[in-house]
C-alpha cells in the first residue's frame, strides 16, 4: 500500500509538472493535448503535490520532525527522483536544503516519514543547490 501511494504521488507530480493535468483534450494537428473527461476523474482522485506534499513536515520513525518538503525534482526522464527537504533553522534563518530519494520515504499514519533519519543526520548531508 505504501509503495502504491508513493507511485501515485510520483505519477501525479509528473502530470502536474507537465502542465496538462487539468486541461481538456484539444485536437492539434492530428494529436490530442491534455486529458479526456474520463481521465480527469482519475486525476481528481490522485494526490496533489501542492496540497499533500509540498510544505508538509517530514518525520523520522520516532515521530520527530526532521524537515519540511520544499520541492520535488523531476529527473530528465520525467520521473520524480528527489524531494528537497529544508532542515534546521528557525523562521527561514539557517535552513539547509538537502536532496532525498523519493523511494526512501514512507507514508505512516498519513505523515511523510523518513525512517532512520534524525535532525543531525539530515543536517550533515550535502547541501542541495539549484543549478543556475
Amino acid at each position: 500500500m505504501k509503495r502504491k501511494v508513493i507511485a501515485m504521488v510520483i505519477c501525479l507530480a509528473v502530470v502536474l509538472m507537465m502542465g496538462s493535468a487539468f486541461a481538456q483534450q484539444v485536437p492539434v494537428a492530428g494529436t490530442s493535448i491534455g486529458v479526456s473527461a474520463e481521465e480527469l476523474v482519475t486525476v481528481a482522485k490522485g494526490w496533489s503535490a501542492t496540497k499533500q506534499i509540498i510544505g508538509k513536515d517530514v518525520y523520522n520513525d520516532k515521530d520527530e520532525k526532521v524537515g519540511v518538503v520544499d520541492d520535488l525534482i523531476i529527473a530528465p526522464d520525467k520521473a520524480v527522483s528527489y524531494a528537497i527537504i529544508g532542515a534546521g533553522g528557525f523562521l527561514g534563518m539557517g535552513k539547509k536544503d538537502v536532496a532525498i530519494l523519493v523511494n526512501q520515504f514512507k507514508i505512516v499514519d498519513g505523515k511523510i516519514t523518513l525512517p532512520g533519519a534524525t535532525k543531525e543526520v539530515v543536517k550533515a548531508m550535502p547541501t542541495f543547490q539549484y543549478a543556475k
